[in-house]
């Protein structure tokens, strides 16, 4: 009988073309009132969207429970067209507010709207073996900027989401990274009739 350990199948992320749109039902922003956690949500009492392109156009809601600021946000109309939000870039797509959830890493700034995606780029990026099951044209995972694809900073961004993830349960204006003071990439085109997708 073989007594050697059973070595485990490498981890294995398959990318089924997941947009980043999918992702901006919840966002944590900085808030321009007091400087702590905010929440961006769709406005409550407005029906599930059909497709996740909807996100881009349903209203918009930005509470903080620490200073009790309210926001709301609506696409802008245009001709017989909304305009809708484009997600990418260290600002929300909606408020254009900082997010909560930067910070630097391999010389650049790491970025999320919130847990599930962290959890969703950790899979992504911990995995040893990819598989794309979809187009990339608009799939996040194949959008991901080189840097964050690559096996050399694996650790270090593996460690930079652990961090937000951290982060994400942090609410005061003192627990802000010092990323989330900045703009950490190129300005993002605002007011797009199309999705244009992100860096990721």
């Amino acid at each position: 009988m073989n007594s050697e350990p059973v070595q485990p199948d490498p981890v294995r992320h398959r990318d089924h073309g997941t947009w980043l749109v999918r992702f901006t039902g919840r966002i944590l922003v900085v808030c321009a009132r007091c400087g702590g956690r905010a929440l961006v949500v769709p406005l409550p009492g407005v029906g599930s969207p059909k497709y996740f392109s909807d996100l881009l156009f349903r209203p918009r809601r930005l509470v903080c429970a620490g200073c009790g600021a309210v926001a709301d946000w609506t696409a802008e109309e245009r001709g017989r067209g909304l305009v809708g939000a484009v997600p990418g870039g260290t600002e929300d797509p909606f408020f254009r507010r900082p997010l909560w959830l930067q910070t630097r890493c391999a010389g650049r700034i790491l970025w999320a709207y919130d847990e599930e995606p962290v959890d969703a780029l950790a899979a992504f990026v911990g995995a040893r073996l990819r598989e794309r099951r979809a187009s990339p044209t608009m799939a996040m995972f194949a959008r991901l900027p080189a840097w964050m694809k690559s096996a050399g900073h694996r650790d270090e961004v593996l460690a930079g989401l652990a961090a937000l993830r951290v982060q994400a349960g942090l609410s005061a204006p003192e627990h802000r990274f010092d990323a989330a003071h900045e703009r950490g990439d190129r300005p993002r085109h605002h007011g797009s009739l199309l999705f244009r997708g992100g860096p990721y």
